[in-house]
């Protein structure tokens, strides 16, 4: 059986409800929680992007027993490795081993603020392998020097490490970013149930490690209420990673979307009170090897009522997938 996750998604969500929110989750019965690491939004109407890591700070204190994940923060531009390690490493000691850190190459919605560009999908890989070495380094717990084409590090050492190295995960979505995966990881992220990007992973190394997707869902009793607000609120996801990975601002994922019809996105999202649309949608990743299945339920407002369903409907359905 599959775990489910929930999502702390920061673009939607004000800070301290995400608190409340991943709280919550524990309490109905959710195995786990991811959270977005992003500078924007992808849509103005989102209106939030709290900083990740203060959120999973206050997370950490705010549950005793659910596993911890970024899904995923970048370590080649906005944050040098260095310093992704040291907070890595930080919210594996006060999440007491709860903690994974998921890393991905980024997109440029999030990294052009500070002001370098942005590189080439060729160089980002070559900067995501290079800093995850960094990192894997700096969880060993001694001093690191390192000279790469694209990172220094000088005489760097974490003093707070947990007991055991935090694990991590690593986002793919084509055959060069999951032999990294494969190589440097103890788990994939990916983004569509892709049976043949699992099966690279495993045949690379990762065979018998975890595997993490992420399904957006819209619960509401009203379908039509439910439709409305998945093509409001996420109508920036047709587009599809390449696209989006490269785009600079809320203000262009916008233009992007224009003529995304609601029919677009709930052919892909499962909108309204059908717990076996979702059981479905969940199924298409367990069928493509996947063992782990975080839900984003779209709209800050709607969480409440999501989780009263999730707690007496949803969860106890999937259960049994």
């Amino acid at each position: 059986m599959a775990e489910i996750g929930y999502t702390m998604m920061c673009e939607q969500t004000p800070a301290r409800q995400l608190v409340e929110d991943v709280a919550t989750a524990e309490r109905v019965g959710f195995d786990y929680a991811v959270i977005s690491d992003h500078y924007f939004p992808w849509l103005e109407e989102m209106g939030h992007s709290p900083y990740a890591w203060s959120v999973l700070g206050a997370a950490a204190q705010a549950t005793a027993r659910l596993p911890l994940m970024t899904y995923v923060t970048c370590p080649i531009m906005r944050y040098h490795p260095a310093v992704v390690a040291q907070k890595a490493a930080t919210m594996g000691v006060l999440s007491e081993g709860r903690f994974t850190l998921g890393l991905g190459a980024g997109e440029n919605l999030n990294e052009h603020v500070i002001g370098e560009g942005w590189p080439s999908a060729d160089t980002r890989h070559l900067m995501f392998r290079e800093a995850i070495q960094i990192i894997r380094e700096l969880f060993e717990g001694e001093y690191v020097n390192y000279r790469g084409e694209f990172f220094d590090v000088d005489s760097a050492k974490l003093f707070d490490l947990p007991e055991q190295p935090v694990p991590l995960a690593i986002a793919a979505s084509g055959g060069r970013s999951g032999n990294i995966a494969a190589e440097y990881g103890d788990a994939l992220v990916a983004i569509d149930p892709d049976a043949d990007l699992v099966r690279v992973f495993a045949d690379a190394g990762g065979a018998g490690k975890p595997v993490y997707g992420q399904l957006a869902i819209c619960y509401d009793p009203d379908v039509a209420a439910a439709t409305e607000r998945a093509h409001r609120l996420w109508r920036w996801s047709a587009a599809g990673w390449k696209v989006m990975a490269e785009l600079p601002g809320p203000v262009n994922f916008a233009a992007g979307a224009q003529t995304v019809r609601p029919e677009d996105i709930t052919a892909k999202v499962p909108c309204g009170p059908d717990v076996d649309a979702v059981v479905e949608a969940v199924r298409a990743y367990t069928d493509a090897g996947f063992t782990h299945v975080a839900l984003v339920q779209i709209g800050h407002e709607h969480q409440g009522m999501f989780f009263d369903w999730s707690e007496k409907e949803l969860l106890p359905a999937l259960s049994r997938l």
